[in-house]
């Protein structure tokens, strides 16, 4: 008796096999190459009826039904959770994004560009400098960040701007790490402020804008037992000297409880150290610590004021110094005059600590912060 012949429906061949797609019945060649397993459900379709891509096949039920997304730019299939977008615009995919990101003026605030470090030697500082303005001017903030970004970049990428939730028309000015000599001597601070201000917009002068300054950890010691020992004074000098880091800062108790939380005093600063390891704080601290690469003061009000500004740098390094120099004992017996007296030769510093009569008894008046 003669053995039935099967034939493909597709290609017409005889085979032994035949497999279903969709109904069809086609041998295994016309199966593995003209069709797909949809990667949701799992049943097998003809390839131009794949509504995924090459890397998520997916049947159009599936598709539509799964929660899927296709990147804007590429295509690339996406689940909901992975889709990134630029304000409104999207859904793109985390490469799609980046580039898209490197076209934009004012970034989104999760931008993170490779780092350029300017300068000679091994403290690095990243500044974050908030400033806005009411809804109620002729040009528009993409317009004003593009200029900004054309003055402190004519030679090389020295910044970026980015979005941030918490300002109402304004952005955030971010600097490369840059040591503080390059943030006094090769930074135009002192014009990108006029500039800034000259368009409208403010820093102190507001209830919404801050100064962070970054600070490379490895620049606070030989080693993660070192470092972790200066971090710990650093927080304790916080805490101790609180007061006249409020009297500094030019926060209220209410913005800094807001923006800048302290951890509280406690008798070391390994102490103070422990309770900011548990996580329980979250970013919004005076010294956040959830970056594995820097340390980030957050304490300070916003300036335009170019020697308030480089009077922070100036703190903010010195704090460092001194707390890398000091061991955890030498720490509780340090008081506010000992600081000061150990930076006489810092000018602005100086200048601005006379200002808000922190350096003994000698007050002064200074500018007007904006």
């Amino acid at each position: 008796m003669k053995e039935k012949v099967a034939y493909c429906s597709r290609c017409g061949h005889p085979t032994e096999t035949l497999y279903d797609v969709e109904g069809d019945l086609v041998c295994r060649d016309c199966m593995e190459r003209d069709s797909f397993v949809c990667t949701r459900c799992g049943e097998r379709f003809w390839e131009d009826h794949n509504d995924g891509d090459e890397d998520t096949p997916l049947c159009e039920e599936c598709y539509y039904n799964g929660e899927y997304l296709s990147c804007f730019r590429c295509g690339r299939v996406l689940t909901e959770s992975e889709a990134r977008y630029i304000d409104e615009f999207g859904p793109y995919c985390d490469e799609c994004y980046e580039k898209e990101q490197e076209k934009e003026i004012i970034h989104d605030y999760s931008y993170k560009p490779e780092p350029v470090f300017y300068g000679k030697g091994l403290r690095y500082m990243g500044v974050e400098l908030e400033v806005d303005r009411d809804e109620y001017h002729s040009s528009s903030p993409q317009e004003d960040a593009k200029e900004v970004l054309e003055f402190a970049n004519e030679q090389e990428e020295q910044i970026y701007i980015k979005h941030d939730g918490s300002l109402n028309e304004g952005f955030e000015i971010v600097t490369h790490p840059m040591t503080l000599r390059y943030h006094r001597e090769n930074m135009p601070w002192k014009e990108v402020c006029h500039l800034v201000v000259e368009q409208g917009y403010r820093s102190h002068m507001t209830d919404t804008c801050g100064l962070h300054v970054h600070v490379n950890r490895e620049s606070l010691g030989f080693g993660e037992i070192e470092v972790e020992a200066t971090v710990a004074n650093i927080l304790f000098f916080l805490e101790k000297f609180w007061r006249e880091m409020i009297c500094f800062s030019r926060r209220t108790e209410g913005q800094l409880e807001r923006w800048a939380r302290r951890y509280g005093l406690e008798k070391q600063g390994s102490d103070i150290l422990q309770k900011a390891k548990k996580g329980y704080y979250g970013r919004y601290v005076s010294l956040n610590l959830e970056n594995k690469e820097t340390i980030e003061f957050r304490i300070f009000r916003g300036t335009l004021k170019y020697n308030t500004l480089i009077a922070t740098l100036e703190l903010v390094n010195e704090i460092c110094t001194v707390c890398a120099q000091l061991t955890e004992e030498e720490m509780q017996d340090l008081s506010w005059i000992d600081f000061v007296k150990r930076v006489s030769n810092k000018a602005e510093l100086v200048q601005y600590l006379k200002e808000r009569s922190l350096y003994v008894n000698e007050p002064v008046t200074g500018e007007e912060e904006l």
